[in-house]
């Protein structure tokens, strides 16, 4: 169970990484990222980022380049929200398949 401070700071990194996303979507090749979920550990030092990608290359390519500008991303995120915490979290980026998971058993009740 996750406490009102791990979900406050959970809500906080999934309204910031949004915005972020959507300044680094050109050199995301044009990929809109949509935060689905955040998970902060009870420290709040890492946080486990899961994103939905829709609109680009393959799903596994953008996360492979968002991976490779995690420290670019949390830079950013420390300028906008460097006030309101007093460690920046550790970003750990995930694909959240549940769209694709819950459309292939909406096409398998179909049938």
């Amino acid at each position: 169970m996750e406490s009102t401070r791990q979900l406050r700071m959970a809500s906080l990194l999934q309204q910031e990484l949004g915005n972020i996303f959507l300044r680094l979507r050109t050199e995301l090749a044009g990929a809109f990222v949509t935060v689905t979920k955040v998970r902060a550990t009870p420290d709040l030092s890492i946080a486990k980022v899961y994103l939905s990608i829709f609109q680009g290359p393959a799903p596994e390519a953008v996360i492979a380049s968002i991976q490779e500008q995690t420290k670019a991303v949390r830079g950013m995120l420390g300028a906008s929200i460097g006030k309101s915490v007093r460690v920046v979290p550790e970003l750990q980026f995930y694909l959240d398949d549940s769209l694709d998971y819950i459309e292939r058993i909406e096409d398998l009740l179909r049938k």
